[in-house]
């Protein structure tokens, strides 16, 4: 019997009971259907946040204030005796294989020109900026290199900030206040859109020194550098530490964090949720499993006769197995195309309802998903189709 033949059996065997094929087919669909579809959601989401870093490339490393390993979390919070300070930034300067340093004071303040105003991130920053961020202006210019401890007066306006306060007119040597203070507008920065939650477009850039006196404080929040690509990022951690350390009575009261080092934290994130994941899908994969096992065990004992006449006419226990074994791969194996299909039509349903959700499904998932339901169905209809083979041909026939 070829191959063929074996298919066209099986195949009438599985349409010849639609109801209860269909049924069998369900559990797997389910299945493979929410693997694909929460695979989907998690890759999107990867590649999402794999893109919002690397935008800046992976080159850059963030210097911030406390220790993660005693002081709980960095930044404004952490609650550190000693402060990251204009000096420590310019020192960072000296280290082999530095090429820009970003000392960066940010803060909520109220922008006015006129009768109208509108409150927005500010950062406090260096002409450098431009270079680690990956920003550039799109009218003027932007901050000019100056003595970092010297306030300005100047400000660079984010393209919402500008398009709310001045409308299409052309703000570029006019005035704005900010805290208090008289700042000229000197340069409008491109569209950015959001970056991490943080939405570059509503937002100002002022001189570092003179955001430390709007908002009243002497520190830093976060020292940005930007380093050469042929430098190794053990290399330059290592070289940033010891010259911190130096400054700071020996004590690493900082953290360093590399775009390396919050790449490998998302991956392991990733891969918690992916094993998460994996276990939803294997709950309706075991349910699809046991109702191909008890539909192949059901269909072995209508199909007694048969196979006892298939036998009889010279069939051997190896084509009855894989009779059987082909029926049970034909379930699951349909299940599963149904299952990639709906999970990719949901998926692409909430990208089309949802056009900023991340989404994706790699083809890898997909022949994946595929391979794990024939696997199942195969594995399900082994004992069916193994007591089908193992009948005896004389006791199958006197079972009519």
């Amino acid at each position: 019997m070829s191959w063929r033949e074996f298919m066209s059996l099986a195949w009438g065997a599985v349409v010849a009971h639609r109801l209860r094929s269909v049924l069998t087919m369900l559990g797997i669909m389910i299945g493979i259907a929410a693997v694909i579809l929460l695979t989907s959601i998690g890759e999107g989401t990867r590649r999402y946040v794999l893109d919002e870093f690397t935008q800046f490339g992976t080159n850059i490393m963030a210097i911030n204030p406390g220790n993660t390993k005693t002081s709980g979390a960095p930044g404004a919070l952490a609650g550190t005796i000693r402060k990251l300070t204009l000096g420590d930034a310019e020192a960072l300067r000296r280290v082999p294989g530095v090429q820009n340093v970003v000392p960066i004071v940010m803060g909520m303040a109220r922008v006015e020109a006129g009768e109208r105003g509108r409150s927005v991130f500010i950062y406090g920053v260096n002409s450098e900026m431009p270079a680690i961020w990956k920003i550039n202006t799109r009218q003027g210019a932007f901050l000019p290199e100056m003595d970092p401890r010297r306030a300005a007066p100047l400000i660079v306006l984010g393209p919402k900030v500008k398009r709310e306060i001045f409308d299409e007119g052309n703000p570029l040597g006019r005035y704005v206040r900010v805290g208090g203070y008289r700042f000229q507008v000197i340069g409008i920065m491109e569209p950015k859109g959001q970056i991490l939650g943080f939405d570059m477009d509503d937002a100002a850039y002022i001189p570092v020194a003179s955001a430390q006196r709007v908002f009243n404080r002497d520190e830093l929040i976060e020292i940005d550098v930007l380093f050469s690509q042929q430098m190794a990022n053990d290399t330059v951690v290592r070289e940033v530490k010891r010259t911190l350390m130096a400054r700071h009575d020996d004590e690493e009261d900082f953290t360093v964090t590399t775009q390396t080092e919050m790449l490998d934290v998302m991956d392991r994130v990733m891969g918690i949720v992916s094993v998460a994941v994996g276990g939803i899908g294997a709950i309706s994969l075991v349910v699809g499993a046991i109702g191909i096992l008890t539909m192949m065990w059901i269909s072995v004992n209508e199909r007694t006769t048969e196979i006892g006449l298939a036998k009889a006419i010279g069939a051997g226990s190896g084509q009855i197995l894989g009779l059987f074994l082909i029926e049970a791969a034909l379930l699951s194996l349909v299940g599963g195309i149904l299952g990639v299909a709906t999970g990719i039509g949901i998926a692409r349903a909430i990208k089309l309802a949802l056009p900023g959700f991340p989404v994706h499904t790699p083809l890898r998932y997909v022949i994946a998903a595929l391979g794990v339901s024939l696997a199942v169905g195969l594995l399900s209809g082994v004992l069916p189709a193994r007591r089908a083979a193992g009948l005896d041909p004389v006791e199958a026939l006197r079972a009519e």
